[in-house]
């Protein structure tokens, strides 16, 4: 069970919301970030380092745990709005230790990312989650921050809480979604209803991806179905390495009217390669 920030939180809740009515500078939002992180979420004055020197650069706080960094913090002034590429700084620092873990907060707003690196493709990034005291749930405020207490990064807590995240994207679901046997069982699904219509598997892999909101589409990309294991026949083995992604065509007016839109979820992004 992660530690029950909820009633911590709450007490603070209230200086934050202030800091941005009154637009405090960077600095002195550092100052309430840093009590956060003390009487929140666990840390030890020494494990919460300030303004961490990388490569004559520095970064507004280390989150240490055993005297190992495990994530850094980028801090904006109260009033300002985050956008992703407030990161690109901090890029640096995590690329030079290794530490795939960004937190970026002006106070009110607490994004999470998680860093992929590759010497061809450059930085990657996920918006693990991103939360807003005083406008989102407490109860998804505090679930997601918990992730950061001490007591889960010491057990790895934020990494499992971001896997699962992964697990349950639209990435994840899609690729096991449009596979020919999933397909062949939906449309079979169909054929057994009172009205016995027989759907071509391309038509039906068209409008299932209609049905998913435009984010989720975009992640997954065109819906292909991925051939290989066929649950119709008998003894048939499974082959990866001969699987075949069949392009479905894009979708006609008339389909496009005949499905709805489902909830959105939020998609990765990337950062610049430079």
């Amino acid at each position: 069970m992660p530690p029950d920030i909820k009633k911590s939180l709450q007490r603070f809740i209230p200086q934050l919301l202030k800091a941005r009515e009154e637009n405090l500078s960077e600095a002195d939002t550092s100052l309430r970030i840093f009590k956060v992180f003390e009487e929140v979420l666990g840390y030890d004055i020494g494990e919460i380092s300030k303004e961490k020197e990388v490569r004559e650069k520095f970064v507004d706080f280390a989150i240490k745990v055993d005297r190992t960094i495990r994530f850094f913090v980028e801090v904006k002034a109260a009033g300002v709005d985050l956008k992703d590429k407030y990161i690109d700084k901090t890029e640096i620092y995590a690329a030079e230790g290794n530490i795939p873990w960004v937190l970026l907060t002006n106070g009110v707003l607490w994004n999470l990312y998680h860093l992929t690196f590759d010497k061809e493709k450059g930085m990657d990034y996920e918006r693990v989650f991103s939360v807003q005291v005083g406008e989102d749930p407490i109860e998804r405020v505090t679930e997601c921050l918990s992730v950061l207490h001490r007591q889960s990064v010491a057990c790895n807590k934020h990494e499992e809480f971001w896997l699962r995240g992964r697990a349950l994207g639209p990435a994840a679901i899609g690729k096991a979604l449009f596979t020919e046997g999933v397909i062949r069982l939906i449309r079979r699904e169909i054929r057994h209803q009172p009205e016995k219509i027989l759907l071509d598997e391309e038509d039906l892999a068209r409008a299932i991806h209609q049905m998913l909101s435009e984010e989720a589409r975009v992640e997954i990309g065109p819906p292909k179905i991925r051939r290989g294991y066929s649950m119709h026949k008998k003894g048939a083995r499974s082959q990866p390495e001969a699987q075949q992604a069949i392009q479905v065509p894009e979708p006609s007016s008339a389909h496009l009217a005949a499905v709805n839109t489902t909830q959105p979820s939020a998609p990765g992004s990337k950062l610049p390669t430079g």
